[in-house]
């Protein structure tokens, strides 16, 4: 009676479940080469990713020295600041500044002296109005390098 109905009905839902947990083996002896794939080179790619990233985050940097273009003026015997001529300065700084820079610092414009007649002009100007010399500054072209060279390779041989 009730026992026989209990066990029909386990019956059955042994029947169906057997379509779920008794497994084909065909199938899953194909799918091995996938699951060796996923649990072993998936790993091992992801930590070659995570120390490449490490690497990347932790590597050693060159040091770069950035110098500062503007330099102070010589003095003479009086005290008084000496500008050599084709380079631009700041008078009431008495800074020399980079070839091309027009304006110091603070704004203010920056003069040259002439270096065929000695006249001095504002920066600005590339052309003398004494003696007509067309003289353009350009910047210097600057890169950034290692602070020292490195030790070894042929130049230590």
């Amino acid at each position: 009676m009730i026992t026989d109905q209990l066990n029909q009905i386990w019956s059955s839902i042994l029947a169906f479940s057997t379509q779920f947990i008794t497994p084909d083996w065909g199938k899953l002896i194909v799918i091995i080469p996938y699951i060796v794939l996923i649990a072993v080179v998936g790993p091992l790619l992801s930590l070659l990713v995570l120390a490449w990233l490490r690497y990347g985050a932790l590597r050693p940097r060159r040091k770069t020295v950035f110098v500062d273009p503007r330099r102070h003026a010589s003095l003479d015997a009086a005290g008084n600041p000496v500008y050599p001529a084709g380079e631009p300065y700041d008078p009431t700084a008495g800074l020399i500044y980079e070839p091309g820079a027009t304006l110091s610092v603070s704004g203010a414009a920056l003069m040259v002296a002439c270096p065929k007649c000695g006249l001095v002009r504002n920066a600005a100007r590339d052309t003398c109005g004494n003696c007509g010399l067309s003289f353009t500054l350009k910047p210097v072209l600057r890169s950034s390098g290692a602070a020292s060279r490195p030790s070894g390779g042929a130049a230590a041989a």
